[in-house]
């Protein structure tokens, strides 16, 4: 049995608190959080759990782990803390605001041998690993590019701004989809509500092999967007997580073909011919399971088994490095930055 305190109970807390309280094989012991009002949350819906407002309340013999899920600026050095205490530790994303942080959690969580795991959570979405399974099955062949919209009309944060806020989940999803990290990025943002805040982000990334893809992220869009475009060579997929049918596979796709007749080979441009095809749309059937029930659940197993997290430290330091070098071009109106 696994005994966890939960510090922060405000947007995405309580999700995991009812997560970590339905798994058999863990007990949330204590909440953790300034505001009274969700305090007194806790107390009136799991009367059970203890609360508090000290962060050091965490840190007793009693508590084995740490889930940390308070805005990103704080999320280092409770991390740390927690760590330096020898309490295993699950991070809501992005692991930290700097490379440098983020390879200091590393080192310590390697250090005294506890599990550093970060909320990548899109990475247990089984629309998402089926998007992984149809590009390493190459059912769409070579990937050209990729796009993503992660758009809302909705909370407005003071302390980071929409890159950081929003674009972690496409930049891990893409990392994960593609196994590899971005040559580099470039990225250009408008702050038009909060002054030095962007609101509105947009972000472009080169893969090696030639592979593009594009970030879309807002605060001030009029509707909910989750949504995800994949241009491969021989066929197209496009992921929308608002949708019930959350993935659908287009059998789309133009070639260059060379025409040979009687007269012998090709000798000339004309001779070639752009070839369009356009066959079924195929939607694969998906046994969804709330990801982040998923992502609890693998958290306490790691613990338990002592095994290596799929989001572990290293894949919460690739955002952050992706993060840094977008935060610098933001920073040089839109220069492309090498990673």
């Amino acid at each position: 049995m696994i005994n966890i305190g939960i510090i922060g109970c405000g947007y995405w807390g309580p999700n995991l608190l009812r997560n970590f309280t339905g798994l058999l094989d863990c007990s949330v012991k204590i909440v953790i959080d300034i505001d009274y009002a969700r305090r007194n949350y806790v107390k009136e819906k799991y009367p059970q759990i203890a609360t508090s407002s000290q962060d050091k309340d965490l840190f007793s013999d009693e508590i084995d782990a740490v889930v940390i899920a308070t805005p990103a600026q704080t999320h280092y050095s409770l991390a740390r803390e927690a760590l330096e205490n020898k309490k295993h530790v699950l991070v809501e994303k992005p692991l930290a605001m700097s490379v440098k942080e983020a390879r200091e959690l590393i080192h310590l969580a390697k250090k005294n041998k506890l599990i550093l795991m970060v909320g990548h959570t899109f990475e247990y979405n089984k629309a998402v690993q089926e998007l992984k399974r149809q590009i390493k099955k190459d059912i769409i062949g070579t990937p050209y590019y990729l796009y993503s919209q992660r758009l809302n009309f909705g909370i407005v944060r003071r302390d980071i701004n929409a890159l950081w806020n929003l674009a972690p989940h496409d930049i891990s999803i893409f990392i994960y989809l593609l196994e590899a990290m971005p040559i580099s990025v470039s990225s250009c943002g408008y702050d038009f509500i909060q002054k030095g805040i962007e609101d509105v982000v947009f972000m472009s990334l080169e893969f090696p092999g030639h592979i593009a893809a594009h970030i879309h992220v807002s605060w001030l869009d009029p509707s909910k967007v989750r949504k995800m475009t994949i241009v491969g060579s021989k066929k197209m997929m496009i992921y929308d997580d608002m949708a019930n049918e959350k993935i659908k596979i287009f059998d789309k796709g133009i070639r260059r073909e060379n025409i040979k007749d009687s007269l012998g080979a090709f000798d000339d441009f004309k001779k070639y011919q752009l070839l369009q095809h356009a066959g079924d749309v195929t939607i694969p059937k998906i046994n969804f399971e709330e990801p982040l029930k998923e992502e609890c659940a693998h958290f306490v197993e790691c613990i338990l088994k002592d095994k290596k997290p799929l989001t572990d430290g290293e894949n919460g330091l690739r955002v952050v490095q992706v993060l840094e070098a977008a935060q610098k071009s933001l920073e040089q109106e839109g220069k492309n930055i090498k990673i």
